[in-house]
């Protein structure tokens, strides 16, 4: 199997050389294949010829979601639409869907790079994985699917909903790993808990991704399902889970290097930033042939180092997301991520990973409640005062991003759950 070669534990000199031949090619390609790349290198006056190496990546322009949406739907397609074997798309939700293709390589690669992440969690083909990610444009369930049969795993393509149908399947199907979003696989793990079944499921390892989550989060998965869990990273832009996985140390996600180009620069003036600084990602597609992209800025910020993994692997590797661009809220002129507060709110006894933080604006004054959902057992306990626990919130969240906060403390299962991706935050300023 392709999945099983050497790729991601090749030399930096090795793997250099090979995203330096890679890129030039793919310069090349988009330029003489998608009119849009060459209007914008023909602008600043840049020719295929000046592009010899990943050390002349900077002299490139970056692609945005908006180049997507502006050349809606496939005007940033570098092959026929006759070789797109298959679309996905975003939902749309906030402007115009970007539409991605793949060719049937595409699809391929792809299917390479989910399996590397499977196998990083200790999966193999003697293994059943049930995928419970979205299917149909979203990437995440066809993605994940196409992974797990390429590495030779069981696959059931349970999709999201019904999840107490999905635990008997779990149970009767002898599920060892699953791929879903974090706060799905939460809600999960309370269902499983409820229906006194957490000594019939089999599972030994989660793949979660398609949302934000924390360590603590992940500690909390851990803890209620006594499995291994490893956070799963792709863009739909950019191809789909699989660009970066984490493996058991847990000490960053390794980027698929032969496939994509990591950068790490400054969200402000854009310029590279070194191995340790956090900044925002940007990725270079390449090998894709359907839409490649050049610079893609991800808006997911983080960091990255280079140096050999204590598992072996030389691959590049991005440390968790601490928040993206586009996520971060600005309250009374302070930065704040839900992540921040997330991670506040599991270091604290008798809270659980569901929240929802409600901005809004009162005589032009910015207003933040964090509304936390409560353990069972803190509501049957009469000596905890809630006034107490209240207070005790509020300063450890004010602490975390240096704002006062109202909390609002309320019981089990009140905060709605999502099969999909979880939303935390209602911003009532721009209703």
């Amino acid at each position: 199997m392709i999945w099983n070669e050497t790729k991601e534990c090749m030399s930096r000199d090795e793997m250099t050389n090979l995203q330096s031949v890679r890129l030039v090619k793919l310069v090349d390609r988009v330029y003489h294949n998608v009119e849009p790349y060459r209007k914008k290198m023909q602008k600043i006056g840049l020719l295929p010829g000046d592009i010899r190496g990943i050390e002349d990546i900077t002299k490139l322009p970056f692609t945005t979601k908006d180049d997507l949406r502006d050349n809606y739907p496939f005007g940033l397609f570098a092959v026929p639409n006759t070789q797109i074997t298959r679309i996905h798309a975003s939902s749309g939700t906030t402007g115009k869907a970007t539409v991605v293709g793949y060719t049937r390589r595409d699809i391929e690669i792809w299917s390479e790079c989910v399996a590397r992440g499977i196998t990083m969690a200790g999966l193999g083909k003697n293994d059943v994985i049930q995928i419970a990610y979205g299917y149909g444009l979203f990437t995440g369930g066809l993605g994940a699917h196409y992974g797990a049969e390429e590495m030779g795993a069981t696959v059931v393509p349970m999709s999201t909903g019904n999840t107490k149908k999905l635990v008997t399947m779990m149970v009767d199907f002898g599920v060892t790993g699953i791929m879903c979003t974090p706060s799905y696989l939460l809600h999960i793990a309370e269902t499983i808990r409820d229906l006194g079944l957490r000594d019939k499921i089999r599972l030994k390892a989660s793949l979660n991704g398609a949302e934000p989550w924390t360590e603590g989060m992940r500690d909390q998965i851990e803890k209620m399902l006594g499995i291994h869990s490893f956070d799963i990273y792709g863009l739909s832009e950019v191809m789909g889970p699989g660009v970066a996985t984490d493996c058991i140390f847990h000490k960053g996600l390794h980027i698929q290097e032969d496939h994509f180009l990591p950068e790490i620069v400054d969200r402000n003036t854009f310029e590279p930033l070194p191995d340790g600084t956090e900044g925002e990602l940007v990725i270079t597609t390449l090998t894709k042939e359907g839409i490649p992209l050049i610079r893609y800025r991800t808006k997911d910020l983080t960091s990255i180092q280079h140096g050999k993994c204590e598992c072996g692997r030389t691959t590049a590797r991005i440390s968790r997301f601490t928040g993206r661009t586009d996520d971060m809220l600005i309250i009374r002129g302070v930065n704040v991520f839900p992540s921040q507060i997330e991670t506040a709110l599991l270091e604290l006894s008798g809270t659980t990973p569901h929240y929802l933080i409600v901005v809004d604006r009162v005589d032009n004054h910015d207003t933040i409640e964090v509304d936390v959902e409560m353990e069972e057992s803190f509501f049957s306990d009469e000596i905890r005062g809630l006034e107490d626990m209240t207070g005790k919130i509020a300063k450890a969240l004010q602490e975390a991003i240096g704002l006062a906060v109202k909390v609002k403390l309320v019981e089990p299962n009140s905060i709605e759950r999502s099969s999909g991706k979880s939303q935390h935050v209602i911003d009532r300023r721009k209703i």
